[in-house]
């Protein structure tokens, strides 16, 4: 079986939350992760509704500081943005990092506070999954290096070339969010796969359906939150906290849809297990905490070794 690979997300949205806004930290942060083992770094987007810094900006200065870890986005809302735009940095990117980027995609979950980002640039959300698929078959061809065209229904241009070309030929992997009906998206178009769906049961049926229906190799990963306290009822508590304060709704909805957990490092260990049972291959671990330096030290110390021995054994 596969090692389980491990990756963390930055917490650009707590530091708008915190009123921190300082993204050299975030940087440090992506440093001391790859120092202590973890094998990608993932930034979040959101413009009005969860409002953080840049993505690509943050993992711009990421891939200069430093030399290992892929660079992921988890995820990008290629609707808000014209492909051709989203392609050039993108390409940019994977160049500056000598081949690292992951671009992680989603369409945009349906919420009234998602709805009024997309109204607010002008983007009619109900078409937000055909902007989505156009976008990813666009920059595909814009990865190419050669001049190329393209005809949507919503994006379209002739002769159109764009450089620096993607390190990787035909540009990063394209992993996509979404389980229930989106899994057909998944199983058409991705390279990865990045749920958090909050049962394990769950996540095992939506991965088998992507098996036998995808038409390209696809990595199983999964996006998990965390709390880790020696203590389950304290860490239940700082879930709480930190989840209301970053989504401003209740932690009972918000778990209902993702996957967290909240408890001890070897709980979380066996809870992760579950989901590696099911298939999962790649972790995106984002800590609920206000010290993300004791964080990656302790998932990376005490829940890490077991998940990898389950894998093992």
């Amino acid at each position: 079986m596969p090692e389980t690979r491990f990756g963390y997300l930055l917490p650009t949205r707590d530091q708008t939350v915190s009123g921190e806004h300082a993204p050299h930290r975030l940087v440090e942060y992506a440093v001391r992760a790859e120092t202590l083992g973890y094998d990608s770094v993932w930034a979040g987007d959101s413009p009005i509704t969860r409002q953080r810094a840049d993505p690509l900006l943050v993992l711009a200065a990421v891939a200069q500081a430093t030399r290992r870890v892929e660079l992921g986005t988890a995820v990008l809302l290629p609707a808000l943005r014209h492909p051709i735009l989203l392609a050039h940095q993108l390409g940019t990117l994977d160049r500056l990092s000598g081949g690292r980027v992951i671009a992680g995609m989603g369409a945009g979950f349906p919420t009234d506070a998602t709805r009024a980002q997309f109204t607010a640039l002008g983007v009619d959300f109900a078409t937000r999954g055909r902007r989505l698929e156009e976008s990813i078959e666009a920059m595909r061809l814009l990865w190419t290096g050669e001049a190329v065209s393209f005809k949507g229904e919503h994006f379209a241009f002739e002769d159109v070339s764009i450089a620096p070309p993607p390190a990787r030929p035909g540009g990063p992997p394209v992993w996509l969010a979404g389980g229930g009906p989106a899994l057909r998206r998944v199983a058409r178009v991705a390279d990865g796969w990045l749920p958090y769906p909050p049962e394990h049961g769950v996540y095992a049926k939506e991965a088998a359906t992507i098996r036998e229906t995808a038409q390209r190799p696809v990595t199983p990963a999964l996006y998990a939150t965390f709390c880790l306290d020696d203590d389950p009822e304290r860490a239940r508590e700082r879930l709480r906290t930190s989840i209301e304060r970053y989504y401003n709704a209740p932690l009972e909805f918000i778990a209902s849809i993702q996957a967290m957990f909240a408890g001890t490092p070897e709980d979380a260990a066996a809870w992760l297990n579950a989901y590696v049972a099911a298939g999962a291959r790649h972790i995106v671990v984002r800590f609920a905490t206000g010290d993300h330096d004791a964080a990656l030290e302790e998932f990376a110390g005490r829940v890490r070794p077991l998940v990898s021995a389950e894998v093992r054994s």
